[in-house]
């Protein structure tokens, strides 16, 4: 049998290391990580520390599974008298339970964040102000202003991520008033 020439051993431990290092991954300590193949999601999950994956057909994300702090900007709000006024930015703080990091990411995609707090942070805002004055948004009701619901049960969509998603606070900062309205022009 022939010896492997000392070019071959070198290419195929550089491809091996190169294979490795592609496979090889970490998750966060917080975080959890969910895998596509071929954009599948599949039913694995991992926990933080390192993990192996099959290169070029497995990809992975790593999901947050600890409290966090999503800041939703320049939010606009059109009151019933046709003002519109912008708050700057209104803070949501959130959980995801590590237990429902599958379905919500089946769902919703792992960017979760963006239909379950930045658009509903949208809607539920348009939904208080167009049904309130402007001397009521900016007055009035500011203190008041949720741009959630209460609780996730008491959302108009009954979906399922509303037990798995815990919504911890909302906090609104007062915008520096710039009404744009045909109502409100400078002479």
């Amino acid at each position: 049998m022939s010896q492997p020439s000392p070019a071959s051993l070198v290419i195929g431990v550089a491809v091996a290391g190169v294979l490795i290092n592609l496979a090889l991954h970490r998750i966060e300590e917080g975080h959890v990580g969910v895998y596509y193949r071929g954009g599948a999601l599949l039913n694995t999950l991992s926990h933080p520390g390192f993990h192996l994956m099959v290169p070029l057909l497995t990809s992975y994300r790593s999901v947050q599974t600890t409290l966090q702090t999503d800041e939703v900007k320049n939010v606009p709000c059109g009151t019933s008298g046709g003002v519109m006024i912008y708050f700057d930015r209104i803070e949501v703080v959130n959980i995801l339970s590590g237990d429902a990091v599958f379905d919500v990411v089946k769902n919703y995609t792992a960017d979760y964040d963006k239909p379950l707090i930045f658009d509903k942070v949208h809607h539920e805002l348009n939904q208080f102000c167009s049904g309130s004055s402007l001397q009521e948004v900016y007055i009035e009701l500011f203190d008041q202003v949720s741009v959630m619901p209460a609780s996730p049960s008491s959302s108009s969509s009954s979906s399922s991520s509303s037990f798995f998603f815990l919504l911890r606070s909302t906090r609104t900062s007062r915008a520096p008033f710039r009404p744009t309205s045909s109502r409100w022009r400078r002479v």
